[in-house]
């Protein structure tokens, strides 16, 4: 069957369109930009996992000739983009009161980027069943709709969220992101005392292997380099929070580190351990206790540096643990 034919059991649904293949031409401001990321911005509403299944299958060609999905995009090219269902960009409306709270999260900006204070919870692109995310709900407060994210946090995971407006400004940030130039630091609340002893891991770390049904990062020796630094910020009744810096940004990386030292992250419900995390929730940490909470970079020869602070929840979190522990330590001496 020919690409521009479609019969009723391929047809897809109601509210999307079937595109016919068709030829991108690369613009001015899309020169350098990664293949994989210029088909997630061409076809909206599409899965992540199928662009990346199109372009191993070499339905993607860039001037005639297959690529990677690594592959930088040269101004003047011409990307060939195979038929795929999408859903028309106008059909995306998020909830005002969604829009309006993620507008207020928005805690630094300058003509280039912005940083979000991304709120627990709250996925950063949709997909996978999601309609919207959190860059759609930017672009829709602020009427700007050339906002990129600029990299990605967990959706369980709360913090600083860096934010490019336009393609060249994104693509530079990206690239700093690659070169390992900009420090990211992340608040952790672990299971457990942590060991006073154990300040840096370095193991390597593994994608994709299937595990009860579901994809997770594993230490594997044939996996990727991946180093992360701890320090003990203060020790709580059950828990420790961590100051963590990445020295490399693998996917999970602290939440499986963490795991590996044998102190998973508190509500942590895919590394951690289910009768743990039922336990700190009857004491009302009931999320993910990971936090984004410094970004710091060089910017046109300026020192960018934006200290992120955490929610109403983390801090409940954090003092009725402190309590917790002065009541442990009460009762030991009487």
């Amino acid at each position: 069957m020919s690409d521009s034919r479609i019969n009723k059991s391929s047809a897809p649904p109601a509210d999307e369109i079937l595109s016919r293949p068709r030829h991108v031409p690369v613009s001015d401001d899309q020169d350098g930009q990664r293949v994989d990321n210029f088909l997630i911005r061409h076809c909206h509403g599409v899965p992540r996992s199928h662009i990346y299944r199109l372009i191993r299958q070499g339905a993607v060609l860039v001037n005639g000739r297959r690529v990677k999905q690594t592959r930088k995009l040269v101004a003047g090219e011409q990307v060939r983009i195979p038929a795929v269902s999408l859903k028309p960009e106008s059909d995306i409306k998020v909830p005002e009161s969604l829009a309006a709270a993620v507008g207020s999260s928005v805690i630094y900006e300058t003509d280039d980027f912005l940083i979000i204070n991304k709120p627990q919870g709250l996925a950063v692109h949709g997909g996978s069943g999601l309609a919207f995310g959190l860059i759609d709900a930017l672009r829709q407060q602020r009427d700007e709709k050339n906002l990129e994210l600029a990299h990605r946090l967990d959706r369980a995971t709360s913090g600083a969220l860096l934010v490019g407006r336009g393609m060249k400004a994104t693509r530079l940030l990206q690239d700093l992101f690659r070169q390992r130039s900009i420090e990211k630091r992340y608040l952790a609340l672990v299971d457990g005392q942590w060991p006073a002893h154990l300040h840096k891991i370095d193991v390597p770390l593994l994608k994709n292997v299937e595990h009860a049904g579901e994809r997770r990062v594993v230490v594997d020796p044939q996996g990727q380099v991946a180093k992360t630094r701890f320090k003990v910020r203060s020790r709580l009744s059950n828990a420790t929070l961590l100051d963590v810096t990445l020295d490399t940004g693998r996917t999970h990386q602290i939440r499986v580190h963490s795991r590996h030292a044998g102190h998973a992250i508190v509500g942590d419900a895919r590394y951690g351990d289910n009768k743990r995390n039922a336990s700190f929730k009857k004491q009302g940490l009931a999320r993910l206790y990971l936090h984004s909470s410094e970004l710091a970079f060089d910017w046109k020869g300026s020192k960018v540096c934006v200290q992120v602070p955490t929610d109403k929840q983390w801090d409940f979190a954090i003092n009725s643990l402190e309590i917790a522990k002065h009541k442990s330590l009460d009762a030991d001496k009487s």
